[in-house]
This record gives C-alpha cells, structure tokens and sequence, in this order.
C-alpha cells in the first residue's frame, strides 16, 4: 500500500468529482476540520490546545492528528486508498485525544465528557465524518477504486 501511495500525485487535485457523494462530503468536511482543529491547536479551550500545552509527546501527536485531516483527503482526491486510512485516524482522532486526556492527565472527567467533548454541535461534525467514511458507498468506492 505504501509503495504506490507517493506516486502520480497531482498536486492540484484537491477534489475528485467522480467520487459518490458520500466520499466527496467526506473529503470537504476533512479540509475543513483540519483547518478548525489546527485553529484549536493554538487556541487553549479545546483538547487539541490542551494538549499542545502539556508538550511533548502530547503536542507532537496532537500535531500528527492535526495533519491528518488534509493529508487524508489529498490522498484521498489522488485515488489513494492510504488517503482513506490517513482519513479514518483523522476522524476518530478527537475521541482518542479526549481518551488519552482521560486516562492520562485528568481523573475528574467523565466518559460523557470524553465522547461529546466541548460541544454538541462539534459532536455531529465529528460523528457526520466517521459515518460518512465508514458508510457502504464509500466502502465499495475504496474496495473497487482506491489503490
């Protein structure tokens, strides 16, 4: 998988409009998190600048989750099935964060706080990204046409 993932990208190709719309909604939504989540990263509110305040480990790879998102949808618009596995770690990963900052650093809150974090609205997006990616249109897409 990883041979063919850095060859024949167009670096101008940001969007494939002969993907099924549930891929195509996906692919917005990755570039659009990613630039929110990268915002949360310098802020200190939400979990992604909590963790870059703690440093280490935590900011690299709150960081590495961070580039995920458009990472994921690149590869994604090239036709690259690494671009759908970059994709399902970039939308499952501020659940692992909000987990890890559970586990790790705080006793105090709860598993509720874990899965919905700051925001119900915030909830939907990150829920809406995970469906979308795992939905059997988008499953069969990969299977016949991603390499």
């Amino acid at each position: 998988m990883l041979q063919n993932a850095f060859k024949n990208l167009d670096a101008r190709k940001w969007f494939d409009r002969m993907q099924p719309q549930t891929l195509s909604i996906a692919t917005f939504l990755l570039y659009i998190d990613g630039v929110f989540s990268f915002l949360r990263f310098l802020d200190r509110n939400d979990i992604e600048g909590y963790m870059r305040m703690q440093g280490g480990f935590y900011a690299l790879l709150t960081f590495a989750f961070i580039l995920c998102f458009p990472a994921g949808a690149f590869f994604m618009a090239n036709g690259k099935l690494f671009g759908w596995y970059l994709s399902l770690i970039a939308a499952f990963s501020p659940f692992i964060l909000r987990a890890i900052f559970k586990l790790t650093l705080a006793d105090f809150v709860s598993w509720k706080d874990v899965i919905v974090g700051n925001s119900y609205v915030n909830l939907m997006f990150e829920v809406a990204l995970c469906a979308l990616l795992l939905h059997s249109m988008t499953q069969n897409y990969v299977k016949h046409w991603l390499r």
